[in-house]
Order: structure tokens, then sequence, then C-alpha cells
């Protein structure tokens, strides 16, 4: 299979660089393709930010293949503004943003992470937020032929979204309410595992429903090989469902960057 069909999410490998010389490498160690989260510091970036990001892109001669919308300060716990009542604003600004982006490197997949249950919210005010919001952006990315992904995500307790059925219900009922249908799953392979959902029965109920595939081992979260998933099965159930997208490698490396593909020779 080789690199082709592996992207690299440069928000969480090549970190010991600046995030504009990651593309570089990236294409360096063979990927053509690469995704990133959110790559700046706020919502509504300088354009000179955003032509260096894109430049940087271009430069290195690889593809944009998944962005992130801002999902507000993440290493302090934040996952994403969606459902957030007071930060609207801040989720359109981006919207516009990666729509552009998406537009000019060629991206056509983003993704909106649901955001934390609030203290002191409505639960079910702020799943009505993130509908309106998630449809908002499904109108605004169809404009370029994108599609909106919903992630379950592990290791922060308020976030509502765990399972693989969580993020449908989301997606299901958006669908309903709005007139868009241009809304995915992003199947994390490693956040699902961590959450206890099982892979195998959310490929077998939702496999048309999926928009890009994440990865990671598990436990650990490092690259394959250093936990206990079977790869190899994964793949193979992927592929028997009709997945032929990129698998985003969205794992912490074990050791140095470069030194942590050793994983795709063997398993293909």
């Amino acid at each position: 299979m080789g690199r082709d069909r592996y992207d690299v999410n440069l928000s969480i490998l090549y970190t010991e660089l600046d995030l504009l010389e990651r593309p570089a490498a990236a294409k360096a160690a063979g990927f053509d393709a690469v995704e990133f989260w959110w790559p700046f510091a706020s919502a509504a970036p300088a354009d000179r930010e955003v032509d260096a990001f894109a430049e940087a892109i271009e430069q290195a001669g690889v593809e944009l293949v998944g962005l992130n919308f801002f999902a507000g300060d993440m290493p302090s716990g934040d996952r994403g503004v969606l459902s957030h009542p007071d930060r609207e604003s801040e989720f359109t600004d981006s919207v516009q943003i990666a729509v552009g982006l998406g537009e000019r490197l060629g991206c056509r997949a983003f993704n909106a992470l649901y955001g934390n249950r609030l203290d002191g919210q409505d639960p079910s005010a702020q799943d009505e937020v993130a509908v309106q919001n998630l449809a908002r952006a499904a109108k605004a990315s169809s404009r370029i032929g994108g599609t909106v992904l919903v992630e379950p995500v592990s290791g922060v307790a308020a976030y509502p979204l765990q399972t693989a059925e969580d993020a449908m219900g989301v997606i299901d009922r958006t669908h309903r309410e709005s007139d868009v249908d241009n809304l995915r799953l992003l199947f994390d392979l490693y956040h699902l595992v961590a959450n206890g959902d099982d892979p195998d029965a959310a490929l077998d109920r939702y496999a048309r429903s999926i928009g890009h595939v994440q990865i990671a081992d598990a436990p650990g979260r490092n690259e394959p090989g250093t936990g206990n998933l079977d790869f190899v099965h994964y793949f193979s159930a992927l592929t028997a469902a009709g997945y032929r997208g990129h698998i985003g490698l969205e794992y912490k490396p074990s050791g140095a960057s470069a030194d942590s593909f050793g994983w795709i020779e063997k398993i293909g």
C-alpha cells in the first residue's frame, strides 16, 4: 500500500518543528497529503497568517486533505466551540477562513469539534446551537463541494459525543432539520476504542456515513505497534466497507516524528 493512503496530522506530528516547516518535513518523509487542527491562535487570524500557512502547503508540494474549524483553547481543555452559545461568531469566522483555504488548496473535509458541556447551561440549548452552526458550516462548505465532519472524542468527560452513535445522532438531526446533506462521521479508531465503543459494529452500521478516518494505537495514542490494536484487521475492514479516502495519522510519536513511520512497511 505504501504511504500514499496516509496523511500526516501536522498538529500532533512534527511538533518539534515550526508549524510552517512541517509540510516540507512530511513531504521529505514520503507523504503527499497532510491535515491540521485549527492552525492559528485565534478564530480570525490576519490575512498574512492565512497566506503564510497556505504558501507553506503549496511550496511543500503536499495536498491538504483535512482541516479543523476553530476549537477554542485546546491546551486548556476546550474541544470546540460549535455548541457554545456565546461563541457563534468565532465559529462562523473560522468557517469562512477554512472554506477559503479549502478552495485555494483543494481541501474538502472540515472537522467541527462539538465542544464541551458548560456548567450552568441547558444541554438541549447547546445542542440546538450546535445544529444551527453545523447547518451553516455545511452550507458554506457545500459551495466548494466540501464535507463537514463530526467526531467522537475521548479524554474529556465534558465532551458529549463519545461514540459513533452519538455523532451520528447529531448528523442525522442536522440533516433532518436543515436543507443540508453533507455532514459525515469522522471515524477516529483511537477515540472510539478509548471510549469503549465497538469499531467493528460502528463500521457495519455507519460505513456509508464515514467521511474521514484517523488512527493511533491504544492504549497510549502512539504510533501503530505500540499498543494493542489490530490495524491489519481494521484497514481490511475499512476497505471491505468501501472506504477509499485517506487515513490520517493522528498519533503522538513515541520518539522523533521522522522515526515513527516504520510500521507502514510492516503493515502495508
